[in-house]
């Protein structure tokens, strides 16, 4: 990790909350709809419904809101009452205007590495969404550049290491998330520092991995960054 000039960090649930809130709406549908199933099958069938739905969707809370009422019509088998898919609606809006909580440490490890790198904002959802979590956050002033992704696979990676005219070995990507933040990049030559989050979307999640050591690094929290990195370099 010598050659980094440019780190980018992913945003949900990597430099603030995310996953919970979608649990927490997910389990809110699902008291909804326990007249048709159990919450268990619920679940299952809105998973199978958000994937099917991703290439028409994207990631975010719009698509996710439009995922609950398509499986509400589909297990109801277009029984459920209008009010409820207003509730899910409402669900939707809320899930939208959540508060924005930074992890521990996020603006000092940010404030440090301000001073020896780029910093870029690399993050998956929708334009408004995000664009509205970043601004809630109080974090702009520290990006380099803000880079707001229909979804992170090499080719979306390699259109970022363009715009910003580097190297894929002068790329560091920080994130919570190892088929998103980390296995492309490392993939692309890059360098990746994976932060796992106490709770990961099932979508999200690896069981096992074999990626290549001197280009990948775990830490248990944000704030061992700084110090790994002055340790690389040395």
């Amino acid at each position: 990790m010598k050659n980094i000039k440019v780190i980018a960090f992913d945003g949900d649930d990597t430099l603030w909350v995310n996953e919970p809130y979608y649990q927490e709406t997910e389990t809110q549908f699902c008291n909804l709809l326990t007249a048709y199933l159990p919450e268990e099958e619920i679940k299952k069938i809105l998973f199978q419904t958000e994937m099917a739905n991703l290439p028409l969707y994207g990631y975010g809370a719009k698509g996710f809101m439009l995922s609950m009422m398509e499986t509400a019509l589909k297990i109801s088998e277009n029984r459920v009452e209008p009010s409820v898919l207003q509730q899910i609606i409402s669900l939707g809006k809320a899930l939208l205007e959540k508060p924005i909580d930074l992890l521990d440490g996020v603006q000092s490890v940010l404030a440090v590495l301000q001073n020896r790198y780029k910093l870029v904002l690399a993050t998956k959802g929708d334009l408004l969404d995000q664009e509205r979590k970043l601004l809630k956050s109080g974090l702009n002033p520290f990006f380099h550049h803000i880079e707001i992704m229909s979804n992170k696979k090499e080719s979306d990676y390699e259109k970022l290491l363009h715009h910003l005219d580097i190297a894929p070995e002068e790329f560091l990507m920080v994130g919570n998330s190892l088929p998103s933040d980390i296995i492309p990049v490392i993939e692309l030559g890059g360098f990746g520092i994976h932060v796992p989050y106490h709770t990961t979307w099932q979508h999200e999640q690896v069981n096992q991995h074999n990626l290549d050591n001197s280009r990948y690094r775990e830490v248990k929290k944000l704030s061992e960054i700084p110090e790994l990195l002055l340790h690389e370099k040395n």
